[in-house]
C-alpha cells in the first residue's frame, strides 16, 4: 500500500487496476469523483507507459 503526503493531507493508495483503454473511462471516474469526494475517496485514470492501449485505474483515500 502506497501512502504520500500532499499538502500536510495523507493519500493512501486502495486499489490499483490495469484494464484495455476506452476513450469514455474518464466519464466514470469524473462521476466517482464528484459523487464519492465527501467520503474522502479519490479515483485516477492513467495510460500505461509500457502499453497505450491499457488504463491503469487507481483508488485513493484521502
Amino acid at each position: 500500500m502506497e501512502v504520500f503526503q500532499i499538502n500536510h493531507s495523507k493519500i493512501t493508495t486502495l486499489s490499483t487496476v490495469q484494464l484495455d483503454y476506452s476513450e469514455e473511462l474518464y466519464k466514470i471516474v469524473d462521476s466517482l469523483n464528484r459523487t464519492l469526494k465527501e467520503d474522502n475517496l479519490m479515483f485516477g485514470l492513467t495510460l500505461s507507459e509500457d502499453k497505450n492501449e491499457k488504463a491503469i485505474f487507481t483508488i485513493y483515500r484521502t
